[in-house]
């Protein structure tokens, strides 16, 4: 949210600096994450956020408040005028303008105005480029200065015309003193969506600095005739529409906004429409109601020249309406709507229909203010993929009692800004209304929970600033050493009406801590033996797989388990399980249906996001992934230790791993680095390496066809007779549809339970030798047909103890090779654990090796 500075001064009394306000806010739990300075000088040391517009400090001495004495015609050019204007200090200077809000013939209003040698943004040009005015000719005249649009200032890209200030501004008064502002934006967590307003922030800013809230005033000046007999309001459904209020506000004039609301509403990040529009949603930001504007006079018509009835209630089988967006939605069973006799006119609390807006023609104003159920708003958002400012807030919860306080707010300030009569009183239907929320709190139970004792006197300050009733409890028990009755040891608290967060002992613990300040409170021991730890097996064997992965250039990530169904199809239907999504009730995302049957989809899209900004990406994820359990379906060894009989019913959660790697195989640096693109041979690295550090043997690569991954180029690690996975390069059609780069990109999916179920805590270890290692290379010619990983293991075993290690060097194919055939070559490394070898030990062995390959695969001894 979007609050500027100003507007939090008309409501709280702010005497330390902005910067201080905003670090006092965020150590209270409402993070301030950037401030942004309009006109204002940014303080030294205080970095600007990742992506903040450039700002730009207006010159006191160069930018002013201007005053138009004449407005006279270009003697050169038709679109052009010249503006006399008084800045207040030497004699008025003459502009050139090509302004269309100024025309021949106006004086007396109020500008922006810059002096030469000001800086300022370039308002011909795109993006935000700083210039400095200098004295030039334009069409022959002669003009250093410049009346000045919001783009020039960098208040917003708005370049149409120039700024009028009202009449009230006063003429040489600097720009910055009269027009700079800081904007906060402000992060409103779900638990503080009570400050999701100006109002609301300023109620934090004075409990937390001890400072007078200046609440705002509900007086109305209503001289029009009694609203009764001109609407009637009927609610259907009380549970999913507590309260409904409403005005009526006639014979008003549709026209803009005072330029203070128009400037504030841009500051906020709303486009100002017209005076009607502009104060629902101001009132909005300004204490938190949502409020919406009917045309009264088509609602009377649509009643048939009568009255109307305004009901609430539920969207009907194959209702439709036409949105303010100018969508024609098909609403759902559960949407609840504003309506009348006719049909419906809005959906209630998220956004209104297009056949009873406000627009120019409107003189009669039927203004609405009203409660509604968050879920179900919530709901109605996520069916309708509809965003909405008021959405946003009813959404996270309104309280009904803020209802008035809106109407009333908004009514009369509707009446400021466009006129007319008011009519007396307001229709107001609540049959919702809340209890009043009384709370105890035993003052022992403070100190239990937070570990530090707080004075009662202290306690009840704290509250009180929050705007919390509080009544002090004694003890009946008396002191034994006196007559004098035991101090508090209860407090009895009121909460306020408008907060729905707060409902019992621990909520008010937390307003308590907040306060106080946690820096505050100390670091304490725990004063109690420490209980029995026991091994998490899992958790280990997971550990050690990501530190293997680190040690081998893997980055880890960590990705949502929300997703849909339509991005995990890309991948292909051979890849996903069987069994459907498991589905979410209540979405919060259309982006968060179901939960993710693969971490591929995700992975690929980190993936793509990180290859914007570098050329390399070696990632991986260790997590779950879900389906709907069959009903036959058993559990794992290692869920049945835990157990219950209805987790028949959950849905099937398996550990995965999945890794991707794309780009060069070295990471830059002044050394020299391999810039040769990874391939499918690096992911089999990879993998070798993890199966090394997990001290696993058994484990063979098949060939593998896979329709997610490339032609040839993928393989089935499979362990103990068991596939674990497929890995490979990803095909190129599926690399297309992620916006992945025309390089090859490897990937695999790995079953992490298999995988670890055969690791063991102990393993075999080797002393080393102190002897010396004899090598000898060994190249052989076998049939294309024959896997390398067949001819090794037969190298392995005929070399026995002394064959320390066999490595493939070169694969060869094409002349002097006969066709059908391919040459492989290793080195052999020997090496005794009781004596020398000899050269002639190792040819020894290195023979007995040729013959079984000879023997068992129709191996040949490549020549040299």
């Amino acid at each position: 949210m979007r609050l500027p500075l100003s507007w939090l001064r008309d409501y709280v009394d702010i005497t330390i600096p902005p910067e201080e306000v905003a670090e006092k806010l965020t150590l209270a739990g409402l993070e301030v994450e950037q401030m942004e300075y309009v006109g204002i000088p940014r303080p030294e040391g205080l970095r600007m956020g990742r992506g903040e517009r450039p700002e730009l400090a207006w010159d006191p001495t160069r930018v002013f408040v201007g005053h138009i004495l004449e407005v006279k015609p270009h003697p050169n050019a038709d679109r052009l005028t010249l503006a006399i204007v008084d800045y207040g200090r030497s004699a008025p200077i003459q502009v050139v303008t090509g302004a269309p809000n100024l025309k021949v013939g106006d004086s007396g209003q109020k500008v922006a105005f810059g002096v030469e040698g000001a800086r300022l943004f370039d308002g011909h040009e795109a993006g935000w480029k700083p210039m400095t005015l200098k004295k030039g000719k334009i069409r022959g005249i002669e003009s250093g200065s410049m009346v000045l649009s919001e783009k020039e200032l960098g208040i917003s890209e708005d370049h149409e015309g120039i700024i009028i200030l009202p009449d009230d501004a006063p003429i040489g008064e600097p720009l910055v003193e009269y027009l700079g502002d800081i904007v906060f934006e402000v992060k409103i967590n779900p638990n503080m969506a009570r400050c999701a307003s100006v109002l609301g922030v300023a109620r934090e800013v004075a409990a937390i600095t001890n400072s007078q809230l200046h609440p705002p005033s509900l007086d109305v000046v209503a001289q029009g005739a009694s609203i009764k007999g001109q609407v009637d309001i009927l609610i259907q459904e009380p549970r999913l529409n507590p309260r409904f209020t409403a005005a009526l506000l006639r014979d008003t004039e549709i026209k803009p906004s005072p330029f203070l609301m128009q400037h504030r509403l841009k500051l906020a990040g709303m486009r100002p429409i017209n005076n009607i529009v502009d104060v629902t949603n101001y009132v909005m930001l300004e204490v938190g109601q949502p409020l919406h504007a009917f045309d009264y006079d088509k609602l009377y018509a649509r009643a048939g020249h009568r009255p109307p009835t305004i009901i609430t209630r539920l969207a009907e089988p194959g209702e439709e309406l036409e949105t303010l967006d100018g969508l024609k939605r098909k609403l759902d069973p559960f949407t609840i709507l504003v309506c009348d006799t006719r049909g419906s006119l809005s959906i209630g609390g998220v956004m209104g229909g297009a056949e009873s807006e406000v627009d120019a023609n409107s003189k009669n104003i039927l203004l609405e203010a009203a409660a509604w159920d968050y879920i179900n708003i919530r709901r109605t958002m996520a069916a309708q993929h509809l965003a909405s400012e008021a959405g946003y807030r009813f959404s996270r919860g309104v309280a009904p009692s803020q209802a008035i306080v809106g109407l009333k707010c908004a009514i009369e300030l509707m009446r400021q800004v466009g006129g007319g009569e008011i009519a007396r009183g307001v229709i107001d239907t609540y049959p919702g209304k809340p209890k009043k929320i009384v709370i105890n709190l035993p003052i022992a139970e403070v100190k239990r929970q937070l570990g530090v004792e707080i004075a009662p006197k202290q306690i009840t300050k704290i509250l009180e600033s929050l705007d919390f009733q509080v009544k002090s409890q004694k003890s009946k028990v008396k002191s034994k050493s006196s007559n004098l009755q035991s101090p508090i040891s209860n407090l009895q608290i009121t909460v306020p009406d408008y907060r729905l967060d707060v409902d019992g002992a621990d909520d008010l613990i937390e307003e308590i801590a907040r306060l106080y300040g946690y820096a505050n409170i100390p670091i304490s021991r725990m004063n109690d033996e420490l209980p029995p730890q026991w091994t998490n097996v899992d958790l280990e064997q997971e550990e050690q797989v990501r530190d293997v992965l680190v040690n081998a250039g893997l980055q880890e990530v960590i990705s949502y388990a929300l997703t849909t169904p339509e991005r995990e199809a890309l991948l292909g239907a051979t890849h996903l399980p069987s069994a459907s999504h498991v589905r979410i009730g209540n979405p919060i995302s259309p982006e968060r249906t179901v939960m993710r049957q693969t971490l591929l989809a995700n992975l690929l899209d980190l993936a793509a996001a990180n290859l914007r900004y570098q050329t390399r990406v070696a990632l991986f994820e260790v997590g779950n992934v879900y389906r709907r359990r069959s009903a036959d379906e058993p559990l794992l060894p290692r869920e049945l230790a835990t157990a219950l009989p209805e987790d028949k019913e959950l849905p099937v959660e398996r550990r995965r791993l999945s890794i991707v790697l794309t780009g060069p195989g070295g990471t830059i640096s002044w050394t020299k680095t391999d810039t040769a693109l990874m391939d499918f041979f690096d992911l089999k690295g990879v993998l070798e390496e993890l199966l090394e550090g997990l001290h696993l043997s058994g484990a063979s690569f098949v060939a593998a066809e896979n329709a997610l991954y490339h032609p040839g180029r993928a393989a089935a690690l499979v362990l103990d007779s068991q596939e674990i996975g497929v890995f490979g390069e990803l095909h190129p059609l599926l690399r297309e549809k992620f916006d992945l780069p025309a390089q090859p990109v490897l990937l695999g999916e790995f079953d992490l339970d298999a995988l670890l179920a055969p690791v063991s805590p102990l393993f075999a270890t080797r002393a080393l030798s102190r002897y010396p290692v004899v090598t000898q290379d060994l190249a052989i010619i076998v049939d294309e047909n024959v896997d390398a990983d067949r001819v090794y293991a037969l190298i392995r075993q005929t070399g026995g103890e002394l064959l320390q290690r066999a490595a493939l060097f070169d694969l060869y194919r094409g002349e002097p090779i006969p066709a059908g055939k391919k040459s492989l070559a290793y080195t052999l490394t020997f090496q005794a654990m009781d004596r020398t070898l000899s050269e002639q030990d190792a040819t020894k062995i290195r023979d007995k090796i040729v013959n079984r390959l000879r023997h068992e695969l129709g191996a040949e001894l490549r020549g040299v």
